[in-house]
């Protein structure tokens, strides 16, 4: 990784936030849940294992991660594609049952750090708040539990919108509940299988929704730690191929502050986009429209001179 003049430590300046000044403004009460799922997880080591509960774990894990890597993300932060209104709130709906708050929460917090991507006024900058605040602790504090709807002015439009993002919780709600009385039914029609109500609770819920966050926290951290860069952008944003694979293409970070417009994230071919593969095959079944390309002149603007030789390799 290469050093840049204008981070704090190279400068000798602190690299974030006092340890205590961190934890005073952090809102205990209200990160309660968020808390109680983390220590959840023990759960799971109160039930029997079964193989059917860790392949629960992994499809919930991979399908909300496209919920959010497709719809919170390159929709309704970037609006990289086009949807009808009722295919809109669907999207929005799936996107909440990865707790991750409201889809106007998330998009306005993510259009406000590319605004201030790397400097002081962005809330999850490793560069000026360190690792830890980066990955989790700027979304606990008083101040960032509030919408930026200055931001998301496009979509306070839609009542629905405005609703689900005020009363998130539900959706996750009533998937766990889903989760426990689907593996118990599961459970009684097919014993043999070994499935039982808390164990596709702890797993299928619990679990894969916490590894669910610290994959998607990860863009904020490490994708801006460690990786290559092959576009000169103003911030210090990575490609890492481990993040990409975790995240169904969110780990071309450099690739995706260089051009944020853009649905694809992998702009090459042998950068895996699964969400982008997907998206693809919703467009040829008529549920989305218009995805936004990388244009030619974005991939020939601002190359780092190693990324353009490894690229004509």
């Amino acid at each position: 990784m290469t050093t840049n003049p204008t981070h704090p430590v190279a400068n000798g300046q602190s690299a974030g936030p006092g340890l205590l000044a961190s934890l005073r403004q952090i809102d205990w009460l209200r990160i309660m849940p968020f808390l109680l799922l983390h220590l959840a997880c023990v759960g799971v080591f109160f039930v029997a294992f079964s193989w059917w509960a860790v392949g629960l774990a992994v499809v919930l894990y991979a399908a909300r991660m496209f919920f959010i890597t497709a719809f919170y993300h390159r929709y309704f932060s970037h609006r990289a594609f086009k949807m009808s209104r009722g295919v809109q709130f669907v999207a929005a709906l799936l996107g909440t049952t990865a707790v991750q708050r409201g889809p106007l929460w998330w998009a306005a917090h993510h259009r406000h750090h590319h605004n201030h991507s790397d400097q002081p006024p962005d809330a999850h900058s490793p560069r000026w708040q360190g690792f830890f605040w980066s990955h989790t602790g700027w979304f606990l504090t008083r101040e960032n539990f509030r919408t930026r709807d200055a931001m998301i002015g496009d979509w306070r439009k839609y009542p629905e919108l405005v609703w689900l993002n005020r009363f998130d919780w539900v959706p996750p709600v009533i998937l766990a509940v889903a989760i426990f009385c689907g593996g118990y039914l599961f459970g009684r029609l097919f014993p043999t299988t070994g499935m039982t109500g808390w164990q596709a609770f702890f797993w299928g819920f619990v679990l894969s929704t916490v590894v669910l966050y610290h994959a998607t926290y990860t863009i904020n951290s490490l994708a801006h730690r460690f990786g290559s860069r092959r576009f000169a952008t103003d911030d210090d944003s990575r490609n890492n191929f481990a993040l990409a694979l975790l995240t169904l293409g969110e780990g071309w970070h450099n690739n995706h502050h260089h051009y944020p417009a853009s649905v694809r994230q992998g702009f090459y071919w042998w950068e895996l986009d699964v969400t982008w593969y997907v998206l693809l095959a919703m467009e040829q079944v008529g549920l989305i429209r218009d995805l936004r390309p990388v244009p030619r002149r974005a991939l020939m603007r601002n190359r780092v001179k190693t990324a353009e030789k490894e690229d004509a390799r």
